[in-house]
C-alpha cells in the first residue's frame, strides 16, 4: 500500500520530524518496504527466473521488466475476461447511487470456517488463503479452481507472503515454505496460538497468544530461520504487527500499541489511547492507523519529541476488525476497514469520507491487496471474494 498523502491537518513539521526519526523512509507496507529495497537493483533475479531463487532477500527484483499489465496472470490474458478471477458477476458493493469504483469478481468456496490469512506471493499464479478449519487452500489465478488443500492439524491464526515465501501462524509454531523451491520449515518456539506475522529488516516477527513477539533471522548459508530474539512487553496475547519507517508496531489484547526500534529490538514507546481490543495496524505515509474493538480508528503522527499522539480519531458503530489500504483507479488512496456488523467501509483518505461499504454473510477477518487494483475478502462462512478497481462512468456536463 504505497498511499498518497493529499492533504489533512497534520504539519509539514510532523511529517519532517516522523522522516528523520524513521531513516528518512516514508512508512509503507511491509511488501513495498521489499520492493523499496528491490528497486536499489533494477536487474531481474536470473535463479527467480529459473525457479530456483532461495535468497531472503533477494538483492534483484522477482518480477520482469517492464511490469506485466494489469490482471494479466490473474486474469489469463487477453481474451481471459470470462474465466478465472475476471468473473462475470458485476455486482457493486456500494452504498451509494452511482457506484464506488469496484465490483465483484468471483467466489471462492470450500473453507468451512471463518478466513484467517490471504497471501498472494510474488512470481506466483496461486493465491493461498488460511481458514480455521485447520487448511490452507491453493487456488489457480487462471481458472480459480482450488488446486490443493493443505491439512495443517491447527487453525490458521494468520499467513502473509514476502518475495516467494509464505508463513503461516499455527498454535505453537510458524510454517515456512517457498513457493519457487518447495521448501517446506516448521519454526518452533512459540507458545500458543500465532496470531499476526511481519517481516521487516531481514527479520521475521510472529505475535504470540502469549503477550510475546518472537523473532527469527534468515541464514542464507543454511536455508534457514534461526532464533533471534523474543521481545516481551505485552501483557496479553499479541494480535497486529506491522513494519514502518524502522519500526515494528504490535497491538495487543491489553489494548496497547508497542512501538520498537527495528535496529536495537527495544520497545520504545507505548500507546494507551484505545479503550479494547488493538486489532490491526497500518502504515500509511507518516502516518500510523490503528482500529480497535473499541469502534474507533486511530491516527498516529509524531511529534516533535518524536513520540506518536494521536491526531484524528474516526468512531464508528460497532467493533472494527481489519485494516487494508489500496488505490483506486484514479490513484487515490483508499481505505477498507472491517466491522464486526458484517461490513466492511471504505473511505477516501484522508478525508474519511465514505466511498461506499459491503456487507457479507459473517464478519470479515482477511482482505488482502492484489495487483492491478485487486483485492481479496474472506469472511466468518469461509468465503472468500475477489474484487476489483473498475472506472466509473462520469455524467456529462
Amino acid at each position: 500500500m504505497d498511499l498518497d498523502y493529499n492533504g489533512g491537518n497534520t504539519t509539514t513539521t510532523n511529517k519532517r520530524v516522523f522522516h528523520r526519526i524513521g531513516g528518512g523512509q516514508s512508512v509503507n507496507d511491509t511488501s513495498n518496504q521489499h520492493n523499496h529495497q528491490h528497486q536499489q537493483n533494477q536487474k531481474v533475479c536470473y535463479h527467480w527466473r529459473a525457479g530456483k531463487c532461495n535468497r531472503f532477500p533477494c538483492p534483484f527484483l522477482h518480477r520482469e521488466l517492464p511490469a506485466p499489465p494489469p490482471h494479466a496472470y490473474l486474469n489469463g490474458g487477453e481474451g481471459g475476461a470470462k474465466r478465472g478471477f475476471a468473473g462475470n458477476d458485476s455486482s457493486s458493493f456500494s452504498g451509494r447511487r452511482g457506484g464506488d469504483g469496484f465490483s465483484l469478481l468471483t467466489q471462492l468456496e470450500g473453507h468451512q470456517k471463518v478466513i484467517s490469512g490471504i497471501a498472494l506471493p510474488s512470481g506466483s499464479d496461486k493465491l493461498y488463503t488460511g481458514s480455521k478449519d485447520e487448511t490452507v487452500r491453493v487456488w489457480d489465478c487462471q481458472s480459480g479452481q482450488c488446486m490443493h488443500v493443505i491439512n495443517l492439524g491447527g487453525e490458521v491464526g494468520c499467513m502473509i507472503s514476502e518475495g516467494p515465501w509464505i508463513f503461516v501462524g499455527l498454535p505453537n509454531v510458524v510454517k515456512a515454505w517457498n513457493t519457487q523451491t518447495n521448501t517446506d520449515l516448521s519454526l518452533d518456539g512459540p507458545i500458543g496460538q500465532v496470531y499476526a506475522l511481519v517481516v521487516g529488516n531481514d527479520l521475521l516477527f510472529a505475535g504470540t497468544q502469549d503477550g510475546s513477539i518472537l523473532v527469527w533471522k534468515f541464514n542464507a548459508a543454511t536455508f534457514n530461520f534461526e532464533p533471534a530474539v523474543s521481545l516481551k512487553d505485552h501483557k496479553m496475547a499479541v494480535v497486529s504487527l506491522v513494519v514502518g519507517a524502522n519500526r515494528l508496531y504490535s497491538g495487543s489484547i491489553d489494548h496497547s500499541i508497542k512501538v520498537w526500534s527495528l535496529e536495537t529490538l527495544q520497545c520504545i514507546q507505548t500507546l494507551t489511547d484505545h479503550t479494547s481490543v488493538v486489532m490491526s495496524i497500518l502504515c500509511w505515509e507518516q502516518f500510523l492507523l490503528s482500529c480497535s474493538l473499541d469502534q474507533t480508528i486511530k491516527v498516529w503522527a509524531a511529534t516533535e519529541s518524536g513520540n506518536l499522539e494521536v491526531t484524528y480519531t474516526h468512531n464508528e458503530e460497532h467493533g472494527l476488525l481489519t485494516l487494508c489500504g489500496m488505490h483506486d483507479l484514479d490513484g487515490k488512496p483508499v481505505l477498507l476497514c472491517s466491522s464486526n456488523d458484517n461490513s466492511v467501509h471504505l473511505y477516501d483518505l484522508p478525508s474519511f469520507s465514505e466511498k461506499g461499504k459491503m456487507f457479507a454473510k459473517q464478519e470479515i477477518r482477511a482482505i488482502q491487496t492484489g495487483p492491478g487494483g485487486l483485492f481479496f475478502t474472506g469472511d466468518g462462512t469461509g468465503q472468500v471474494r475477489v474484487w476489483n478497481s473498475v472506472a466509473v462512468p462520469t455524467a456529462a456536463t
